[in-house]
């Protein structure tokens, strides 16, 4: 299977599919039909089924999907055996919030390391991950080639360039900054604000109507 022939819509839905099928499976339930699958994840029964297909006969019309089978797939799919150690940047509210959940119900990533300019909180733990001062970047980051960038908008680029110059892989942007970086690194950027803007927007515009 050529996994860059994956359209990146498909792989986006590839960890919603994985958790709902861990909780089926922490539930003893051995099957699953895809509109089970569409009522949870919330995508529609032809969507997922063509997502499945890019991976072969995942199913079997009538029978729908064994669970445990599935679960395999996308675990091995997904590289969930694989540890991705993350450094998370910035111990604000947001990055604290970050550090006391450190994606407890994911098997392949955690965050290791923080840092910080506060002398406060550098040196000490947060939700165990150790903070250190943000002049310490370069020489804490060691091996790992992913970042969590939960810094004031007005440092993001700063902090990026540094990581760039690291040699970063991945950047999470959850900063309403744009930060620019080289093509070879990926960014996905969130931003909290302008999502919820734009709830309230589709709500008071895009009613939705039970039943429909």
């Amino acid at each position: 299977m050529d996994q860059d022939k994956i359209p990146q819509a498909t792989a986006k839905r590839l960890p919603l599919y994985y958790r709902f099928l861990n909780n089926l499976s922490h539930q003893g339930k051995k099957r699953v039909s895809s509109k089970e699958l569409s009522e949870a994840v919330k995508v529609d029964p032809a969507t997922i089924r063509r997502d499945f297909s890019y991976f072969g006969a995942l199913g079997k019309k009538g029978y729908g999907y064994n669970v445990e089978y599935l679960l395999g797939f996308f675990r091995k799919t997904l590289d969930q055996d694989e540890l991705t150690e993350v450094a998370l940047i910035g111990t604000g509210n947001l990055g604290t919030a970050f550090l006391h959940y450190n994606f407890l119900k994911n098997n392949n990533t955690k965050i290791v390391m923080a840092f910080d300019a506060d002398s406060d909180k550098v040196g000490s733990d947060i939700g165990s991950v150790p903070v250190y001062h943000i002049d310490d970047l370069e020489e804490k980051m060691g091996w790992v080639s992913v970042a969590i960038l939960t810094v004031p908008s007005d440092e993001a680029q700063a902090i990026t360039n540094r990581l760039v110059d690291f040699g970063i892989s991945g950047i999470l942007n959850f900063t309403p900054a744009r930060i620019t970086v080289p093509s070879s690194i990926r960014v996905h950027h969130i931003d909290l604000a302008a999502e919820l803007q734009s709830l309230v927007y589709f709500l008071k515009h895009y009613p939705l109507h039970s039943g429909s």
